[in-house]
């Protein structure tokens, strides 16, 4: 099984031990059997929270650890530009051989680098964020957790 972890799941990974727990026991995330990726993107935004909210080395050392975990997805190769750029279209409507059955979408461009990533990588995407939900079952798996 392959997993890709959005931006908002690792943040609460970080801050709630509770969450991390029963994260890794959800998903088997520690077994050989599973890929635990997370985007570049995420990585950005995660780097870039930390420096906007001036955390402390310890707190940037538990991120640094956390990234350990993870297998991180580079956004810098064609086929993911090309699956960026489809999604981008599908969701605005505008995809001629994939139509979009609802009112378009406007995606965050870092949402669409991390959905990009979860339909190359074959990954379920794990995220709090409604915003991927008319990527469902058409470009990969979502799994949508309840924050608490």
């Amino acid at each position: 099984m392959t997993y890709l972890f959005d931006t908002n799941i690792i943040l609460k990974f970080l801050r709630d031990n509770e969450f991390k727990k029963e994260l890794e026991e959800r998903f088997n995330m520690s077994s050989p059997e599973v890929s635990n990726l997370i985007s570049i993107v995420s990585v950005g935004e995660l780097k870039a929270l930390s420096l906007r909210n001036n955390w402390g080395k310890r707190r940037n050392q538990l991120l640094d650890d956390a990234l350990e975990d993870f297998i991180t997805v580079d956004i810098r190769y064609m086929p993911m530009v090309m699956k960026y750029a489809e999604i981008d279209a599908f969701s605005q409507g505008k995809l001629k051989d994939k139509p979009l059955k609802m009112s378009s979408r406007n995606m965050g461009k870092n949402d669409l680098w991390i959905a990009a990533t979860a339909s190359l990588a074959d990954a379920q995407l794990i995220t709090f964020d409604q915003d991927f939900e008319h990527l469902n079952n058409e470009y990969f798996e979502l799994i949508l957790m309840t924050n608490p």
